[in-house]
């Protein structure tokens, strides 16, 4: 486990805002990491209450891996982590946003910078 990033404050999961997140029926809440200086949206993942607490804890993306049924720690395998810079929710409370600092090649797994490389639109 690394060190939070040396301007991040470890934020404590208040109960207030915990009951203001609306998870779905498994408990999760869809999480998008957008990239703080360009705006670039770099990935979508889920996050558990846990996932949340410890990301707000440790300044670094903690994520919940619906495949494998754990707790992910983006960049614990690849090194390619997020920093926390910001952390929000929407209106409604079912989607959260946290713009990052990426390091490393990106957040796709593919080993591209960003998840949304492929378009809907037929060239």
């Amino acid at each position: 486990m690394s060190a939070a990033p040396s301007n991040w404050q470890s934020v404590p999961l208040s109960d207030e805002t915990l009951a203001a997140i609306r998870f779905n029926a498994d408990g999760l809440v869809p999480a998008i990491a957008q990239d703080i200086s360009s705006g670039e949206v770099l990935m979508m993942a889920w996050m558990s209450p846990e996932s949340l607490a410890r990301t707000l804890a440790e300044g670094r993306m903690v994520y919940w891996s619906r495949s494998r049924q754990e707790l992910w720690r983006k960049g614990d395998t690849s090194g390619d982590h997020q920093e926390v810079c910001e952390a929000l929710y929407d209106c409604d409370g079912d989607t959260l946003l946290f713009k990052v600092v990426q390091n490393g090649a990106g957040a796709c797994h593919t080993g591209n910078r960003t998840c949304f490389f492929t378009s809907l639109i037929e060239p």
